[in-house]
C-alpha cells in the first residue's frame, strides 16, 4: 500500500494564516512562515497554501506572501487561490512550487484544466473541489460544487466534477467539505468515499479534523489518498508525528 500523506493547510488571509468554521468568522491563527517551518520540522509530507481571500477580491496569488513561505518549505508545496491563467500558474512555478491548485477557474473554464495538465504535466495540476450537501428533495445537486471561496453555489454535482476533472488531466483532486470545515466533528466520509471511488487519482480529504480518529476514518472508510487538517494543528491540539504515530498503529502505511 501506498503511505498516505498528512497535509497541513495554511489558509492565508492579510499575509496570515486564519481559521474559520464553515469557510466564515475567520480568527488569526499564526505567522504563515513561522507555521511552514514549523510543519516542515514535523514531519509533513506536503505543505497547502491557500489565498482564500484572491478569487473573492478579483486579484491573483499575492506572490511576495508565497515567496516567504516557500523559502522555508522543505516538502511538496502546492499554491492556490486566485489562479485564473497559465500565467498566474507559471508565475507560481517560478517561485518553486510544485503543484498549483484551481477551483473557481476551473469551473468556469474547464478547459483549464486540460490546457495545464498538457503544459506543465498532470502531477502538478490539483483541481480543488469544495462541496455541500443539500437537504434530500432538493431542486439543487445533493452534493453540489461551490466556487468564490464557498459563496457561489454552481449547480455541478461534485462527483459527476470530479470525474470530469480527471479525464480534463487534474493530476489529484483537494476536496473540501464546507459543512465539515473547522467543526473538528470529522471529515465527511460520505462525501469523500463518493468521489475517492468514482476516479483513479489521488483524493484529498479536507475539512473536518479534530481528533486522530478522523484520520483513521477518512483513509480507510472514506478511501482518501491523504488528509488535509488545518485547525488542530496551527492550535497545537497534535502533532503531525503524533497522527502518524497513531496511523501506523492502526496498519496504515506513513512517511516517517
Amino acid at each position: 500500500m501506498k503511505p498516505v500523506r498528512i497535509i497541513p493547510c495554511l489558509d492565508i488571509k492579510d499575509g496570515r494564516v486564519v481559521k474559520g468554521v464553515k469557510f466564515v468568522n475567520l480568527k488569526d491563527a499564526r505567522d504563515p512562515v513561522e507555521a511552514a517551518a514549523a510543519y516542515c520540522a514535523e514531519g509533513a509530507d506536503e505543505l497547502v497554501f491557500l489565498d482564500i481571500a484572491a478569487s473573492v477580491e478579483g486579484r491573483a496569488t499575492r506572490l511576495d506572501w508565497v515567496r516567504k513561505v516557500k523559502k522555508v518549505t522543505t516538502v511538496p508545496f502546492c499554491v492556490g487561490g486566485g489562479i485564473r491563467d497559465l500565467e498566474d500558474m507559471q508565475a507560481l512555478f517560478n517561485l518553486g512550487a510544485d503543484k498549483v491548485s484551481i477551483n473557481t477557474a476551473a469551473v468556469r473554464n474547464p478547459a483549464l484544466i486540460k490546457e495545464a495538465s498538457e503544459r506543465f504535466g498532470k502531477e502538478k495540476v490539483v483541481v480543488a473541489i469544495d462541496g455541500r450537501k443539500n437537504p434530500h428533495g432538493s431542486s439543487r445537486p445533493r452534493l453540489e460544487v461551490l466556487i468564490m471561496g464557498g459563496e457561489e453555489p454552481t449547480g455541478l454535482d461534485v462527483v459527476e466534477w470530479a470525474k470530469r476533472v480527471e479525464k480534463l488531466g487534474a493530476g489529484e483532486i483537494l476536496l473540501t467539505s464546507k459543512d465539515a470545515d473547522g467543526t473538528k466533528a470529522g471529515y465527511d466520509i460520505e462525501l469523500t468515499r463518493l468521489v475517492s471511488e468514482s476516479v483513479n487519482i489521488p483524493v484529498t480529504a479536507s475539512g473536518g479534523a479534530g481528533k486522530l480518529e478522523h484520520f483513521y476514518e477518512v483513509l480507510t472508510e472514506g478511501k482518501a489518498d491523504a488528509a488535509l487538517a488545518a485547525s488542530i494543528f496551527h492550535y497545537g491540539e497534535y502533532r503531525i508525528k503524533e497522527v502518524k504515530d497513531y496511523l501506523s498503529s492502526k496498519g496504515i502505511s506513513v512517511r516517517i
